[in-house]
């Protein structure tokens, strides 16, 4: 069952997966509006809290996008 407290539309983008990051951030955020992407570096820590309304767009070294980007 879908969170009611998360937004509507896409929640996960497999197919961003060797694009660069930035590119994917801007063509998740015009898919769905009602999340912020927000690009990291793969080395970079980051907090464990879940934000369904945040997309982490995570990237190796040369700014390309190495996991499935997922609202959370």
């Amino acid at each position: 069952m879908a969170d009611p407290l998360c937004p509507p539309g896409k929640l996960s983008w497999p197919g961003l997966v060797g694009v660069n990051g930035f590119a994917a951030a801007s063509i998740i955020e015009k898919e769905n509006p009602h999340v912020r992407a927000i690009v990291m570096d793969c080395r970079a820590p980051w907090t464990a809290d879940y934000n369904c309304h945040r997309v982490r767009v995570v990237v190796n070294k040369d700014g390309i996008v190495n996991q499935t980007p997922v609202a959370g």
